[in-house]
């Protein structure tokens, strides 16, 4: 994200708080209670927004996670696609010595 899109995006929730202040005014409440209102729905509406960033975050689901791994996955892939047919027979065979390895220690 650009510094410009922040600024876009601040604009727009200042905006959006006048303009939902405009709303309630004019559906009747007064200029106390619509600027209260108006205060804590846009409080709710950051809080919400916070709380999705943390989940993305905490279960790994941020662009730069996703790029990272899709990035490793491509890595690998293309080692794999240039290993000769030996290469990869040695390589099938230490995973699986890894796996018998694995599943004895397991029991």
């Amino acid at each position: 994200m650009r510094r410009i899109d922040v600024i876009y995006i601040g604009l727009a929730v200042f905006a959006a708080g006048g303009l939902l202040y405009l709303l309630l005014n004019q559906l009747g409440f007064d200029s106390l209670d619509a600027g209260i209102w108006s205060q804590v729905l846009l409080v709710f509406g950051l809080l919400a927004w916070i709380a999705t960033y943390l989940v993305r975050a905490f279960t790994k689901k941020m662009t730069f996670n996703q790029q990272l791994q899709d990035y490793e996955d491509a890595v690998l892939q293309k080692r794999l696609e240039e290993m000769t047919p030996e290469e990869l027979a040695q390589l099938q065979a230490e995973v699986e010595a890894e796996k018998q390895g694995k599943s004895s220690d397991s029991i």
